[in-house]
């Protein structure tokens, strides 16, 4: 246990330090690492345990990135990242008293189209507002500045999401992920459960959109409400396993760096080869990489090694 911590200690050191060791490259990779993490991580408090389908991410994320266009340079920046994460939670608050009465493939339906919707609703506004699509960035924070940014954010996610699952509102959420109607029954308000972790889930979103927003000098509708986020962002979190705390942290490690290899070897085929692995996963791999199984066959020579020591 001790040395556990101790790993996990030197590991969180090296990750918030890389900006001061790190090259460029390195830290750009390190950033989009984070920001997958993040959004797998907080996508799974929802999705993991109620085993819901959403895809409002992009939703979510677009809408903290124009917080940041709107706001960069009148407000600071930790209330930028605020404002961004709470801007995304009123949306989902907003279309959650609607949407989460669905469930399965309609719910999933519904949240990507409200996506498309916002998209083409922040177009408009943009085109009879200011007669142009889209923002320039100036006066944008140092890189090491929004680096950290994510990284606590990240952190903050794995925290909240560790907080929920031995929290009440996680064993509501599970039961209802096992059986809806039966943890009514039992006395879960389903609607106001779901409705907390929909609106959990979509403020880090969004606050990472607001992080992420000044990786780029200009943004548009299409770039930040982009339909490659939100598949990203499943496809990191069911490989990894959204059932554990783990998985979407190894999902996001392992795709980070498996699209900067696939974008430079086969930048034509990338889109095919990420949905193949998604097929795969859910095939062969429904507990994702971090499952009950294959964790346990790693560490069940660790394991009796110390119940014979505690015997001893």
């Amino acid at each position: 246990m001790i040395a556990r911590r101790l790993v996990g200690a030197l590991a969180a050191v090296a990750i918030f330090a890389l900006p001061l060791y790190g090259s460029p490259f390195a830290v750009a990779l390190g950033l989009a690492c984070l920001m997958y993490a993040t959004l797998a991580t907080s996508w799974s408090i929802f999705s993991g345990p109620t085993r819901t389908l959403s895809l409002a991410t992009s939703a979510f994320f677009g809408l903290g990135a124009y917080c940041t266009a709107f706001a960069l340079g009148s407000l600071p920046w930790p209330l930028i990242i605020f404002l961004g994460g709470s801007v995304a939670a009123a949306f989902a608050a907003l279309i959650g008293l609607v949407v989460l009465r669905l469930r399965g493939a309609y719910f999933a339906v519904l949240t990507f189209g409200l996506g498309e919707v916002v998209r083409h609703a922040v177009t408009y506004i943009e085109k009879s507002q200011s007669g142009t699509v889209g923002r320039v960035l100036t006066d944008t924070p140092p890189a090491g500045t929004v680096y950290i940014t994510v990284a606590v954010l990240a952190a903050l996610a794995a925290v909240a999401y560790r907080t929920v699952a031995r929290s009440d509102l996680g064993f509501a959420l599970r039961g209802i992920g096992a059986d809806e109607e039966r943890a009514a029954t039992l006395g879960v308000h389903v609607r106001r459960a779901k409705l907390a972790a929909f609106c959990l889930t979509a403020w880090f979103a969004g606050a990472v959109g607001a992080a992420a927003a000044v990786r780029w000098t200009y943004i548009d509708p299409s770039s930040v409400f982009n339909p490659f986020i939100v598949f990203q962002t499943v496809l990191i979190a069911m490989v990894g396993g959204p059932a554990k705390l783990r998985g979407p942290i190894l999902g996001a490690l392992i795709f980070s760096l498996l699209a900067e290899l696939l974008r430079l070897r086969l930048p034509y085929l990338y889109m095919i080869v990420l949905g193949v692995l998604l097929i795969l996963s859910v095939l062969f791999l429904p507990e994702g990489l971090a499952g009950v199984r294959w964790i346990d066959r790693l560490l069940a020579p660790r394991r009796r090694a110390r119940a014979e020591a505690s015997h001893v």
